[in-house]
């Protein structure tokens, strides 16, 4: 989730007559739905091609390996957020097709594995749709009853720093970060949904659904590849 940065002056969506309300909505989960079908044919072609393979073996060579794989999706997700988030449209759509290839290159290393192994035999299409199924629940609690829960934008972020850190020492201590971590990240996503469904009602502006869409993106994507990983632990176990 990032602070957005205001086109100038700017009428929030809640405020804006019910059509242009709708009509921001329609564009957004459309943007959103594109977003999440692009990710998912760059997925695929990485996964099919057995370039994710190659991302695998490039990424779990030690730790260093796992900070660059971090630091990295850290850093380049910044930078498409922010294009995205700005006031040129094109630049707004270049950022937003780039977010969807970042995700699509570090989501591949889990999508080869689970797509591929034996073991986890059903367990893409089970996450799939339990990460639909939640989001659409989520979702429909948020818009009818226009609950506003930017309260949670201070807990998230606390939360987040611990969730950060404890990726990193697990990284640096060799800790192995079991069901229990993957359970408290589906809460978090789960928050971050909810946070994110209100936020872009009543931060953003009408033509700023490119932008809306990409952050919804990121907790839809955070809350997939945690029930994933849940799933995948499970059959592991």
């Amino acid at each position: 989730m990032r602070q957005m940065q205001a086109f100038g002056t700017m009428v929030p969506v809640a405020h804006e007559p019910l059509d242009a309300r709708l009509e921001f909505l329609r564009k957004t989960y459309l943007h959103l739905a594109g977003t999440v079908s692009l990710f998912l044919a760059m997925a695929w072609f990485m996964v099919t091609s057995q370039l994710a393979a190659q991302v695998l073996g490039m990424f779990s060579g030690g730790r260093l390996g796992m900070f660059l794989f971090v630091g990295g999706f850290m850093i380049a997700g910044w930078l498409a957020s922010r294009m995205a988030h700005s006031a040129s449209t094109t630049v707004q759509y270049f950022g937003l097709v780039l977010y969807a290839g970042l995700y699509a290159f570090f989501f591949s290393p889990i999508l080869w594995i689970a797509a591929t192994a034996p073991e986890f035999a059903g367990v893409l299409p089970q996450a799939a749709g339990l990460t639909i199924v939640t989001f659409g629940g989520l979702t429909a609690f948020v818009m009818p009853t226009k609950k506003d829960f930017s309260f949670l934008g201070p807990i998230l972020a606390v939360a987040g720093l611990i969730a950060m850190g404890c990726v990193i020492f697990s990284v640096i201590f060799g800790w192995n970060l079991g069901i229990w971590f993957s359970g408290a990240m589906i809460l978090f996503a789960c928050g971050a949904i909810l946070y994110d469904t209100s936020k872009i009602l009543r931060t953003y502006g009408t033509g700023q659904y490119v932008g809306a869409a990409v952050e919804l993106f990121a907790s839809v994507m955070l809350l997939f590849f945690y029930i994933l990983r849940l799933l995948m632990q499970l059959r592991s176990r």
